[in-house]
């Protein structure tokens, strides 16, 4: 098991995606999710949403159909 970034998201819409990818049975992870927050910047750093790299291809297929 290889974790992969799927994509950056704004803090949000990143925990929404994760989300959506968990209700299709694929397990995700937000990193850098609370990067800088003491310092108030935590909405200006992309959050990284990981997926297992064997999920992957389904994972943007999923993705890429919810933004079309």
């Amino acid at each position: 098991m290889s974790l992969v970034e799927v994509g950056r998201f704004g803090r949000n819409e990143a925990y929404i995606v994760i989300g959506r990818l968990e209700s299709e049975g694929i397990m995700a992870i937000a990193l850098d999710g609370n990067a800088s927050i003491a310092d108030g910047s935590q909405y200006l750093i992309p959050v990284r949403v990981m997926v297992d790299d064997e999920d992957f291809e389904v994972a943007r297929e999923i993705l890429g159909a919810d933004a079309g």
